[in-house]
């Protein structure tokens, strides 16, 4: 049955839609959907605030994955529909089109279905979960590491950071998602014969077992999720199947480090859209850095978190004319982290080992273990919650 959330005109949107239930007030629907935790469907009269639509939508991307959110709106502007595709709300419909709402809930009901599919176990039989709960897993935290310049050692201090964070019983999965150039097979000298391309063929249906078959092994502890051979594969993987790679991968591992292109791509934007973490990484050259600032404007207008956001340095101590307060200047945020440059790192990379595994007291391996201990290794805080899921709590 699904939940309509409207205040004007809720009868007229569940007339349309036959089998439904009108809530009326924030209250009455937290209340509907904490009732029937197999609901799949919500979808937001037009006199509801885009702002609260928004909210709710952000908490079930990750507390409610099944439950799908579409929007109907007598004014649709292209701002607002990107903001709200960004927070989770799969379909934004006018409200004067009646088909197109009754396909929109018909799209939306089947991705739910698919969703849940993926969650399930081998008896073929699915775990409903409680309300607001996620399904079974690890729950692992995904680190993206992302530089709008090339050239900025992103591949190098992704890689050399997953070796870092596999130790112990930690389970980490590295994921090359520069998927037109991708380079992490080369740093470690990886045979491709898996990439995140045979994904494509099950972009409709891939579960943990399909998941698992993706992996290359590179040590006991990491596992290596391979960007495509050939570039213009690239091109077919489209943003849904991302995060639900990703999705599947945070059941598995402890920690998902992500290597990313140099570029806002829909594809990088679904990466990001996943992330607890940001590592962001910049030399000193003032390209370099200008880069990395309009970067942070971009993640502001994006409404990424600036509280899990990491500022690295990397070859900070490079002679290049430039003194740490003119840095400081061009970025105008603190630097979290510094690693220092070293003819050993690109002589590690054309030997297919990182530092952290052929070195593991070298300067740079020693700075990117400081890196993980400070901000990863530590109990990261929840993220806030906001919205209608939140309210009289």
């Amino acid at each position: 049955m699904t939940i309509i959330y409207e205040t004007r005109d809720g009868a007229h949107l569940a007339a349309l839609l036959g089998d439904a239930v009108v809530a009326n007030t924030p209250e009455a629907l937290v209340e509907r959907v904490n009732m029937d935790a197999s609901e799949i469907l919500v979808l937001f009269g037009p006199s509801i605030p885009l702002a609260d639509a928004l909210g709710f939508a952000e908490q079930c991307r990750t507390r409610r994955p099944a439950l799908g959110v579409v929007l109907v709106r007598d004014e649709i502007d292209g701002e607002s529909a990107s903001e709200a595709l960004r927070a989770g709300v799969r379909e934004i419909v006018a409200s004067g089109d009646h088909a197109g709402v009754l396909a929109a809930c018909a799209r939306s009901r089947d991705l739910s279905r698919k969703t849940i599919q993926s969650t399930m176990r081998p008896t073929g039989r699915a775990r409903v979960p409680a309300a607001g709960e996620l399904p079974e897993r690890r729950d692992g935290k995904i680190i993206t590491v992302f530089s709008a310049k090339g050239g900025c050692g992103k591949s190098t201090l992704a890689t050399n950071l997953a070796v870092t964070l596999a130790t112990g019983d930690q389970r980490v999965c590295l994921v090359d998602l520069d998927l037109a150039f991708g380079d992490v097979a080369i740093l470690l000298q990886l045979s491709p014969e898996r990439t995140i391309a045979d994904a494509i063929g099950l972009a409709d249906r891939i579960d943990e077992t399909g998941f698992r078959t993706l992996l290359t092994r590179y040590r006991p502890g990491l596992e290596v999720l391979l960007a495509p051979v050939k570039p213009a594969a690239s091109e077919e993987i489209g943003s849904d199947l991302i995060a639900e790679l990703l999705h599947l991968a945070r059941a598995e591992f402890d920690y998902i480090v992500v290597d990313t292109a140099s570029a806002l791509s829909g594809q990088m934007l679904a990466a990001l859209d996943a992330t607890h973490h940001y590592v962001l990484i910049a030399t000193p050259e003032l390209p370099s850095l200008k880069n990395l600032r309009v970067t942070l404007d971009t993640f502001d207008l994006l409404d990424y978190r600036r509280d899990a956001r990491t500022i690295v340095l990397n070859r900070a101590d490079s002679k290049v004319g430039l003194s740490m307060p003119d840095i400081q200047r061009a970025l105008r945020v603190p630097i979290n982290a510094y690693i220092p440059s070293s003819r050993d790192v690109p002589l590690s990379a054309n030997k297919g080992v990182p530092l952290a595994v052929s070195h593991p007291s070298h300067a740079v391996s020693a700075a990117v273990r400081e890196l993980a201990t400070k901000q990863f290794t530590a109990a990261e805080a929840p993220r806030p919650k906001r919205g209608l899921f939140a309210k009289g709590k």
